[in-house]
């Protein structure tokens, strides 16, 4: 196969700087991972504002538009068209529509499709909006699981035979970055930890539900600890959570060191959700050696593989019966720490780079 041939290649990199996590993380990884990539390609980051962490050079150059949204869209369009060979559109399937040149979106999930799932109406309803004209013009679209490309065809038969897989894969900084202070407002090791932002997909009310039926000792010996920012419709899950009191820590949102360190420190990492594109705390949870019980659904067990324990995230006998078996069986939450650890090295960065730009590639034939 010959070499491909050296190209422009447009990024929406505005989550780099404005998405704390989710989103932002998948962005802020790919950017570091083409920085190392020795490719003849040349990128240009088309943003609001730089993100500081990011090493730009000849290779990698920002391109700023201190602009509103939609108006962001057209002039990145415009501008993108004029510089670029195509456009990887990471966090909209606005921009694409604006464009003459080639753009790939990446599609990080169908959720928006989903009403009983109750996502961000404002986003749901753009996406509802967007995504079709962007699948009737993209040349190839990018999905981080085969579970987002199967729903992605359901919906829009059009797209199958158009669509590349580009993992995720996760990464955890060193603890020794905490600050004292953090270190200090980190809960003992042994609790059960949940992670996300409070949303209804994330179905936390039922993991209240569950984790109340467990046997008393052992709510009082593995404390509840949930790590994220406020969402929307967080009326349920704040009720629920207050509702068990101090067996219940809410930590809000946390840096990246606090979190890996909470990962390493809870007896079992608890991720009910209803419906994932990904579900990236997972794969960061294994990657820390958390035994993981998540949901049988969607992406999750794609995922996890035979790393983790399932259950129907709709039943809440069935998220209590596993997490007190969990609890209870010392030997079978190391084997899955064993087996998450060993799962989550399949997975990495560069790979999801190299997939990425392959794709971008491709879209050129």
């Amino acid at each position: 196969m010959s070499p491909p041939s050296a190209l422009t290649i447009g990024i929406d990199a505005r989550a780099a700087m404005e998405v704390k996590a989710g989103r932002g993380r998948v962005v802020r990884e790919l950017l570091l991972a083409l920085a190392e990539r020795e490719d003849p390609h040349r990128y240009l980051l088309y943003a609001r504002s730089a993100w500081p962490d990011l090493a730009a050079g000849t290779r990698l150059q920002w391109r700023l538009l201190n602009a509103r949204d939609p108006w962001w869209h057209i002039r990145a369009a415009r501008l993108a068209d004029r510089e670029c060979d195509v456009f990887l559109s990471t966090n909209s399937y606005l921009t694409p529509l604006f464009m003459r040149k080639p753009a790939v979106p990446l599609v990080h999930d169908m959720i928006a499709f989903d009403r009983s799932m109750r996502p961000n109406r404002r986003s749901a309803a753009i996406e509802r909006l967007t995504l079709a004209p962007a699948v009737r013009r993209a040349p190839l679209l990018l999905c981080t699981t085969q579970a987002t490309a199967s729903e992605l065809v359901a919906r829009y038969p059009r797209a199958r035979g158009r669509i590349s897989i580009a993992p995720l894969a996760a990464t955890l900084p060193d603890p020794g970055t905490l600050t004292a202070q953090e270190w200090a407002t980190l809960p003992e090791p042994g609790f059960v930890l949940a992670v996300g932002t409070l949303e209804p997909r994330k179905n936390l009310p039922r993991l209240v539900e569950a984790y109340r039926s467990l046997p008393e000792p052992l709510q009082q010996e593995h404390p509840l600890v949930v790590v994220g920012a406020l969402g929307w419709e967080t009326g349920e899950t704040l009720q629920a959570l207050r509702s068990l009191g101090d067996r219940c820590t809410m930590l809000g949102h946390v840096s990246d060191a606090a979190l890996a360190e909470l990962y390493r420190r809870c007896a079992v990492f608890c991720y009910p959700s209803l419906g994932e594109g990904f579900g990236l705390p997972v794969l960061e949870a294994m990657t820390a050696g958390a035994p993981v019980l998540t949901s049988n659904v969607s992406s999750l067990p794609e995922v996890c593989g035979d790393a983790a324990t399932y259950a129907d995230p709709r039943n809440v006998a069935d998220i209590g019966r596993q997490l007190q078996g969990l609890l209870q069986d010392e030997h079978l939450r190391a084997e899955l720490s064993r087996r998450g650890q060993e799962r989550a090295r399949e997975f990495s960065w560069m790979r999801f780079a190299e997939e990425t730009i392959q794709a971008l590639e491709r879209s050129q034939r």
